[in-house]
């Protein structure tokens, strides 16, 4: 069973920067192409950035040249480096993984960006 564990959401002012962490389990990390997916109340949950299995990255138009996305398959971990942030980045960020056309997701890590 695939398992997803995210860290590092917290609350943060405008401008700061936060970094988060996603810990797997139960599957080969380095089959998997990861990305950050981010949701608020009311709203669908939307793609921020992913990092395919020979790291190349994508990133939301929102998000560009403001968030960074990598992994390290040796620790079965991929990060997400939020700079600059806003309080509309305010949301719950949830980690997932995609192999063979199958998805996981983590539980999801609250971050909070004040004014």
């Amino acid at each position: 069973q695939v398992q997803l564990v995210e860290s590092g959401g917290g609350l943060v002012q405008a401008g700061g920067s936060l970094k988060l962490s996603c810990s797997v389990s139960g599957t080969t990390f380095s089959f998997n192409a990861m990305g950050w997916y981010r949701q608020t109340p009311g709203k669908q949950r939307e793609l921020v950035a992913t990092i395919s299995t020979s790291s190349s990255t994508n990133y939301a138009d929102f998000v560009k040249g403001r968030f960074t996305i990598s992994r390290d398959n040796a620790k079965n971990l991929v990060y997400l480096q939020m700079n600059s942030l806003k309080p509309e980045d305010t949301a719950v960020y949830y980690c997932n993984a995609r192999f063979l056309g199958i998805n996981s997701w983590g539980q999801g890590t609250q971050v909070t960006v004040s004014s």
